[in-house]
């Protein structure tokens, strides 16, 4: 367990900076530190995205993956293509829970109804520059019932949908072209699990 917990920092107040699609805030605190005293005011501006939910969606019958591509506009400037290769994920909404996320966002995406949802590993995405936090789940579907492509037009999405073998999956992990924080550490904690992972 950590050293210190929430009883440790002292938060002195935020500035809104920014309040588009996503916002900025600046953040004054102070924390705790190892040698026992209290730190200087600290100055941080902070990305506050929302919390977001990705699905790794399987196919235990048929041992297959369902994947999700389409263009990221944060992955222009890099040099292989912005489409990315990924689980299906989606933003949690005001009064939403992850896993109402979850099943949302596989039909909208992938055009899957998933049968159960199994916990994953959650995990801070950047906490030094952003409040996002992002709930892993497996979700169990048809493979043979998902779109060939999906999204919502209000949100301009154009989703090609995948099914892939495992073979296919590794490869890609491998190769690179699962390229994304989120593919990379669902798809990993599978194949770290998958022999426990309790249907």
């Amino acid at each position: 367990m950590p050293q210190f917990t929430q009883d440790d920092v002292k938060f002195l107040g935020e500035e809104l900076l920014y309040d588009g699609f996503f916002s900025m805030k600046k953040y004054r605190y102070q924390h705790r530190r190892y040698q026992g005293d209290w730190s200087p005011v600290v100055e941080r501006e902070i990305f506050e995205r929302g919390n977001a939910v990705g699905v790794l969606l399987y196919d235990k019958t048929k041992e297959l993956f369902v994947m999700v591509e389409q263009c990221r506009p944060g992955a222009m400037p890099g040099e292989s293509s912005p489409w990315l290769l990924e689980v299906v994920a989606g933003m949690v909404e005001s009064g939403e829970k992850p896993e109402e996320v979850a099943l949302r966002e596989a039909q909208e995406e992938a055009g899957s109804e998933i049968t159960k949802l199994i916990p994953m590993n959650g995990y801070w995405v950047s906490p030094g520059g952003t409040t996002e936090y992002v709930d892993l789940f497996l979700g169990l579907v048809d493979s043979d019932e998902v779109a060939q492509y999906a999204g919502l037009d209000t949100e301009h999405e154009d989703i090609k949908v995948l099914v892939m073998d495992r073979e296919e999956l590794l490869k890609a992990l491998q190769q690179g072209r699962i390229n994304n924080a989120m593919a990379i550490i669902a798809v990993q904690w599978f194949l770290i699990h998958e022999n426990s992972i309790e249907y």
